[in-house]
């Protein structure tokens, strides 16, 4: 072949690039991907935007509808006077989980570089985000951008009609519980359809019109005492309510009886997005790695067919080297485990397994060593799996040597750090539960419910928290948290530190004396 005909197969030269060259490239990654890898992905928007669009897009959370915040501009501005003094880049797309699918493009970015980012985000992030099973059952892609549409006006309306100062009062409270926001161990109740939200507006406007303040005064002491009397015992009273609650906005959303309908349904937004990126916080490992490995796939596959020249797949791995970097634990720029690297790895492991298994491997793995269906276990991986128990199941003993892991014990009665595990037969087993147990999302956050609430007298709420391993909340952090429930609730508050192995109290701390 001629280098000029050569050159007519390539799919792009040069690092310019032009929307007909995207469309080439994609429709060309697209279909190597959906036949070969058997992806299967949402419709694809692809936008491209500048770097200062980027960074508004990091203050708002990466969402393209976001409503208005102080925090937003704060962090834009953060952001910003990093990436000016470059001490901080930007990240070369983002991805939205929604249906469709919407990918931003740096205009900055080469053709190279797009081609390696719309394989990425496009078709990698993409399938994740379709088929694992964390997304399907705990977010609606195809509700969101709808969803944060009626948000958007529904917050400005309220600023117009109630003030900046007292939205921006229920949105401090509401952001600052966000982690503890989220069902977490059973499926919430999906958003609403814009159907079902234009008749929730209505009825909201229905209720301020004629809302009475008079309810919501306390009672007399000797009221009180009457009340007290007449309220139900604490089981029944449980029932009533379904406590112990996990999720506090759902309980304040639904049980507050200071908040006006217009707040309500503030809180009520916060808590459907903060539960939309639950899933995300469980998959980071899966959903970098399966993207990297499905780019790295395609951009090689280009390559090998002609489709690519030398110059630009030169470009292109030593982007995706940028990308999978993983520094030493004594580097200035170590900042913990290289998610892309680490799922980068793992999937390629299990590809090396099902090809060319060691004798280890096929003791380890005996259900896919040698067999050479690695594309079938990666792609259930990717549906079935979050990442403890991707590496719970998958981290190899190749994999562990290879990072060097190990496991420290620090007991907090020892002067030193004890070296528990290493490489051998016991320790392979340690280190890889070790390792998983670190990325339980669930199990590393504090464990905060409502546990009882007086519904009448002092309505005094009576949240707990489950110390695990002796790890108790920080002082000015737990005050500070304590006063926005408090804001919610309109009432008294208290929390209190069970120890999760005993069951004794170890302390309680009221709002009184936040």
């Amino acid at each position: 072949m001629t280098a000029q005909a050569q050159k007519s197969e390539l799919l792009f030269s040069g690092a310019d690039w032009d929307f007909k060259k995207l469309s080439r490239v994609y429709d060309e990654i697209e279909a190597i991907g959906v036949e070969e890898l058997r992806l299967d992905i949402y419709p694809v928007q692809m936008e491209v935007i500048s770097s200062e669009q980027m960074l508004d897009a990091y203050s708002s959370v990466g969402m393209p509808l976001m409503y208005q915040h102080w925090s937003f501009g704060k962090h834009f501005l953060y952001n910003e006077l990093l990436y000016r003094k470059g001490r901080r880049g930007l990240a070369y797309e983002l991805v939205i989980n929604s249906n469709p699918c919407i990918v931003y493009l740096m205009e900055e970015n080469t053709m190279a570089l797009q081609a390696l980012v719309t394989a990425h985000a496009a078709l990698g992030h993409n399938h994740f985000f379709k088929n694992n099973h964390l997304f399907r059952q705990w977010t609606d892609a195809g509700g969101i951008l709808s969803y944060l549409e009626f948000a958007k006006g529904y917050i400005s309306r309220c600023e117009e009609r109630h003030g900046l100062a007292a939205v921006e009062a229920i949105l401090d409270s509401a952001h600052a519980l966000m982690e503890q926001g989220v069902f977490r161990y059973h499926r919430p109740p999906k958003p609403s359809s814009e159907q079902q939200r234009e008749g929730i507006r209505e009825r909201l406007e229905y209720e301020e019109r004629f809302y009475n303040d008079l309810w919501r005064t306390l009672p007399s002491s000797q009221e009180a005492d009457k009340a007290g009397a007449l309220e139900p015992g604490m089981e029944e009273r449980k029932k009533s309510l379904n406590l112990p609650e996990e999720n506090l906005l759902y309980f304040l959303e639904k049980n507050s009886l200071v908040l006006e309908p217009w707040q309500r349904e503030i809180v009520r937004i916060v808590r459907v997005i903060a539960q939309y990126f639950y899933p995300q916080r469980q998959t980071q490992v899966m959903n970098e790695g399966c993207a990297t490995f499905v780019h790295y796939t395609l951009m090689n596959t280009l390559f090998d067919r002609g489709r690519i020249s030398e110059g630009a797949m030169l470009e292109i791995l030593r982007n995706h080297s940028n990308v999978i970097f993983q520094p030493s634990f004594d580097d200035p720029r170590f900042s913990g485990i290289n998610p892309y690297a680490l799922g980068l790895d793992m999937m390629q492991d299990i590809q090396r397994i099902s090809t060319e298994p060691t004798a280890e491997d096929r003791d380890w793995f005996p259900d896919i060593a040698g067999r050479g269906d690695w594309l079938d276990t990666l792609l259930d991986a990717w549906a079935n799996h979050r990442d403890e128990s991707f590496i719970r199941q998958y981290l190899s003993p190749t994999l562990i040597r290879k990072w060097r892991f190990f496991v420290l014990g620090d007991g907090a009665d020892k002067p030193h750090y004890e070296v528990a595990s290493i490489h051998d037969e016991r320790g392979y087993k340690r280190i890889r539960a070790a390792l998983a147990q670190s990325y339980d999302w669930g199990a590393s956050r504090p464990d905060i419910q409502v546990v009882d609430v007086a519904l009448l007298g002092d309505r005094h709420l009576r949240l707990q928290h489950l110390v695990k391993n002796g790890i108790t909340l920080e002082n000015d952090s737990r005050d500070a948290t304590l006063r926005h429930i408090r804001n919610l609730w309109g009432y008294e508050v208290s929390l209190a530190a069970i120890d999760a192995e005993t069951g004794a109290t170890l302390s309680e701390r009221w709002t009184k004396d936040c």
